[in-house]
């Protein structure tokens, strides 16, 4: 049995400034999708050229603090909402949802896609093997703050967290998604999407390894208190949001190499407003 080394949530204190990990580990998590996504622009033949990584990252971050916080409040705490409307906006109060965030990014880029005059499939597989380092760091964030935590188990690396009521040991089931959902999901589409792939062919296996993933994680994640499980006394929320992105993943992967069209080069510059 391991027990948390219960991290100080803030990392640096300057004066009256309180500088969070969690904080950090989203500026991390753009940090690497703007890295990557400058390596694969300058790659023979890419739909998106360096000059628009810097807004195609930003119309990203819009959508996923954005989406991230309204699926939360829908998806996870509807009835909270209800009773409170102004609690949507007190974002302080922590809660964002990889769903929610996922539809927030998918509408960010139909408006990019449409300011650049890029295919919208085009685009999502260019910027799918920006998104698994990005949930990597976040998963570290939910470490290092004790949350989303996992069920109670008897195996050598289970963990104690403090702040566990129960302090009960635990699967560190952050640290598995951070594996699963970031590392290995990266190096997949890493490797998937270094060759010309048909269109929404990086895409498709983007949505079926995340769901996959996720819906195996969940298996040894907490459910949450007050949902618990949502189908047959074992199916968890995460992993009904989950089935949905399978199935189009697998929609849409069948679709690209069905059609088998390849994406078109990067234009020179973006089109002036």
């Amino acid at each position: 049995m391991i027990t948390h080394p219960n991290i100080d949530p803030v990392a640096l204190s300057i004066g009256p400034l309180d500088i969070h990990w969690y904080g950090i580990t989203y500026l991390f998590a753009f940090a690497s999708a703007w890295l990557v996504a400058m390596h694969r622009a300058k790659q023979p033949g890419s739909p998106v050229s360096r000059a628009q990584v810097e807004n195609l990252i930003t119309y990203g971050a819009f959508g996923v603090v954005l989406g991230g916080r309204f699926g939360y409040v829908v998806f996870y705490n509807f009835d909270t909402w209800m009773r409170d409307p102004l609690w949507l906006f007190r974002l302080w109060e922590g809660g964002m949802s990889f769903h929610g965030g996922l539809v927030g990014v998918l509408l960010a880029m139909l408006f990019y896609a449409h300011r650049i005059r890029l295919p919208y499939l085009t685009l999502t597989d260019f910027v799918a093997p920006m998104v698994p380092l990005g949930l990597a760091f976040g998963r570290l964030g939910n470490f290092i703050g004790q949350e989303l935590w996992g069920r109670p188990t008897d195996l050598p690396w289970a963990m104690v967290f403090p702040k566990d009521p129960e302090l009960l040991p635990r699967h560190p089931s952050q640290l598995y998604q951070f594996a699963l959902e970031g590392v290995a999901l990266f190096v997949i589409l890493f490797l998937f999407s270094r060759k010309p792939r048909p269109v929404g062919a990086v895409s498709g296996v983007f949505l079926i390894g995340y769901a996959c993933f996720r819906i195996l994680a969940e298996f040894a994640r907490e459910p949450d208190q007050h949902i618990q499980f949502d189908l047959f006394g074992w199916v968890t929320r995460g992993q009904l949001l989950s089935l949905p992105m399978l199935a189009l993943g697998v929609g849409l992967l069948a679709y690209a190499y069905a059609t088998r069209s390849l994406a078109k080069p990067a234009p020179i510059a973006e089109p002036k407003k």
